[in-house]
């Protein structure tokens, strides 16, 4: 998720041991994070990255001063938006990740033995450089896997352009404004839907629809332009404000929308998945339950 741009000069720290780092997404709302040491910040040709430790969440990533990812709870979002579309999609063979600079998503996908490759295209090198450095234990290994294919490019040029073909397509963005803004339009959508093979799935972060409902509306419009079937899913991410996520799905299958927790569960047995720490195959199911509020943002139903 994104804010607004911030200034900051190449490696000025901005904070001091005892500060309060302040979000600002929201009109009249702040969330504030103790600062103990900041690590870098650097203003890059696409945003402004900063690095600092917490007491509470360890090492945190904000671009234009919004809260990315920290340490402590980067599993909750990481496992939602990776296993849900590849295990429901049950054969997926190659992955697709859009934005995703702290490898995250990369590692998760990793983990299931049936991937044979996934492609990041990640905009701005230096999330990627500044996470392999100061925040290692997010992509662990991940960016010398042998199934990675990092490109370094803008990611709705790449949907738009290239020859290859995807099972499973995840973007890991910031929100709709700023660099992030391309990777919600109905353009970035048709891009994502051309490059799916037969029964792929696309899945997006899409804000926290208690204080972005909005997204919502905008979103279901414009990927139903793209594909037969569009819906949710929820996820608890503690550090961002506003209660669960909204994390985007759309496919031409309504079917995978629906798969039951035991074939799931048989499913993530034979893809070698252990050891998660948020999902489950229950939790799986259960996320695409979604509560009446969101419901009304989406017109009353998913899909079409």
């Amino acid at each position: 998720m994104s804010g607004r741009p911030a200034a900051a000069g190449r490696g000025k720290p901005d904070y001091m041991p005892g500060d309060w780092f302040q979000e600002r997404l929201f009109p009249h709302v702040r969330q504030s994070f103790e600062v103990t040491r900041v690590l870098f910040r650097e203003r890059t040709e696409h945003q402004d990255l900063v690095i600092f430790e917490t007491p509470t969440y360890g090492r945190v990533l904000a671009l234009d001063n919004v809260i990315q990812v920290t340490e402590r709870d980067e599993f909750v979002y990481h496992e939602m938006m990776t296993h849900v579309p590849i295990l429901a999609h049950g054969r997926a063979r190659r992955v697709l990740v859009i934005g995703g600079g702290d490898g995250g998503i990369l590692r998760e996908a990793l983990r299931h033995r049936g991937v044979e490759r996934v492609t990041m295209v990640e905009i701005d090198r230096a999330v990627v450089d500044m996470c392999l450095e100061h925040m290692p234990s997010i992509p662990g290994k991940a960016f010398r896997d042998r199934r990675t294919d990092l490109v370094i490019a803008d990611g709705a040029r790449f949907v738009a352009e290239t020859d290859q073909r995807f099972d499973v397509v995840i973007v890991d963005s910031t929100d709709p404004f700023g660099p992030g803004e391309v990777l919600f339009t109905e353009a970035f959508y048709r891009g994502c839907h051309r490059v799916l093979s037969p029964g792929g799935i696309l899945v997006n972060q899409n804000g926290v629809p208690f204080m972005q409902p909005g997204e919502i509306a905008m979103t279901m419009k414009r990927r139903r332009r793209a594909f037969r079937d569009v819906g949710f899913y929820v996820a608890a991410v503690p550090s961002y404000y506003g209660g669960f996520m909204t994390l985007g799905w759309a496919s031409d299958n309504p079917r995978l929308r629906a798969v039951p927790a035991a074939t799931i569960a048989r499913r993530m047995e034979a893809s070698g998945l252990r050891r998660t720490r948020y999902y489950t195959p229950q939790l799986h199911a259960a996320s695409f339950a979604l509560p009446a509020f969101v419901l009304g943002h989406m017109g009353g139903r998913g899909g079409r």
